[in-house]
């Protein structure tokens, strides 16, 4: 039996599927040049005009052969990438050839140029065997092949890929809009100074890099003041534009949590509390046309959770093919405290010991508001819901910190 912290929580897998059920993709498509598509979302499969190698190539430097019964070949030319042999290679006869060239018509292997004697324009080889060292045409990409899906975010590799099937320009879903808000009589803009009470706001400069990196679009209104209606006008403002709006506080049970109760006057919340640790107080719902995600107004909580729930919706929102986060397995280096009922993600440092072993440790201080224990961290240490303390020398599951925490 699971024993929650609080009655009512919703586990973060359960969550995650019924928000992601909400979630379409935006369906405008644009046309962009492949040297600014790095990072973009593929909006539709792309299918091979041609085939690659284009033809039968030579892997390396050496010399094109038509084997006969002989020991002695006639050098008869010489092929180069971009300069192929324009004759015929006949039985007993070879072409020097460099790496890339295409293969001569009539030769059937390639020589290692290491295996090879020459004496003037006659060559011997102590090996030679039919076949070898030939990159056949479309042995990388065939003809009319799938060679990349829908949904994908390109990558490098993915854009030089492009290339060698010689695409120049590709379609892809256009940027998400996101807006980003946050609530707080007490937040100060960093570089004043903090009167009584007052606390300098973190979590845009938190979140704003994250969602910069998947590439959207995004309005930044920080430090919006805890009054219902000064939020219900900036969340509808945000809406009129916005594919989704993400507010950092305000949707706990707090007296100054306004920020659900705006929500609900403009639109519907579905989902606020989660078993999850850092990061129960999460709301998901719909302001007008936008999505609405509201993350915990403390910065660890706010960045566990726009990680592990608001980086699938807007990636998915984005129209990209989200795939779950690796999980490896790693053995604690120390004691870990927790209790039941929440999945809690520890922040870790993880390292190979002496051994070779992969071994994980406490960043240092779990609590919600100590964002000290992300900057040194390189993992989260993922602790199921239902279990307790681990001991020294368990074994616990780790995510490696990825690209957008990087």
């Amino acid at each position: 039996m699971i024993h929650c912290d609080a009655p009512g929580l919703t586990p973060v897998t359960e969550a995650l599927e019924h928000i992601l059920s909400s979630v379409q993709p935006v369906t405008q498509k644009e046309s962009i040049a492949l040297r600014d598509a790095c990072g973009r979302i593929l909006a539709n499969d792309v299918i091979s005009p041609v085939q690659v190698p284009p033809q039968d190539n030579s892997a390396m430097d050496g010399y094109a052969v038509c084997p006969a019964d002989t020991d002695r070949y006639q050098l008869v030319g010489t092929a180069l990438a971009g300069h192929p042999f324009a004759g015929v290679v006949q039985p007993g006869q070879a072409v020097r050839i460099m790496t890339g060239a295409p293969l001569p018509v009539g030769a059937t292997t390639v020589a290692m140029q290491e295996n090879a004697q020459v004496e003037g324009d006659v060559v011997t080889f102590s090996t030679l065997k039919d076949g070898d060292n030939i990159r056949r045409a479309g042995e990388d990409i065939a003809l009319k092949s799938v060679v990349l899906t829908a949904g994908r975010r390109l990558t490098p590799s993915d854009c030089g890929l492009l290339a060698s099937i010689g695409v120049s320009d590709i379609q892809v879903h256009r940027p998400i809009r996101a807006a980003l808000l946050t609530t707080g009589d007490e937040l100060v803009e960093p570089g004043r100074p903090l009167a009584d009470g007052e606390i300098y706001e973190s979590n845009s400069f938190v979140l704003l890099p994250v969602l910069q990196k998947l590439g959207a679009e995004v309005r930044n209104s920080s430090r919006v003041a805890d009054d219902l209606e000064t939020i219900k006008a900036e969340l509808s403002r945000a809406a009129s534009w916005a594919d989704i709006i993400i507010t950092c506080g305000g949707v706990s049970v707090g007296d100054a949590d306004y920020t659900r109760l705006a929500v609900e006057s403009l639109g519907d919340l579905s989902l606020w509390k989660l078993a999850m640790k850092p990061g129960k107080p999460l709301a998901f719902g719909q302001v007008g046309e936008s999505l609405f995600l509201g993350l915990p107004g403390n910065p660890v909580s706010s960045l566990v959770t726009l990680h592990q729930i608001g980086l699938p919706v807007l990636r998915t929102l984005a129209g990209e093919s989200v795939r779950l986060p690796l999980r490896i397995p790693a053995k604690a280096a120390s004691l870990l405290r927790k209790r039941p009922g929440r999945t809690d993600f520890q922040r870790g440092v993880a390292s190979l010991s002496a051994e070779g072993e992969l071994v994980v440790e406490s960043a240092g201080q779990q609590g919600s508001g100590i964002l000290s224990s992300v900057s040194r961290a390189n993992c989260f240490i993922v602790l199921e819901q239902e279990r307790g303390r681990v001991e020294a020398g368990e074994q616990v599951m780790i995510e490696m910190f990825d690209q957008w925490l990087l």
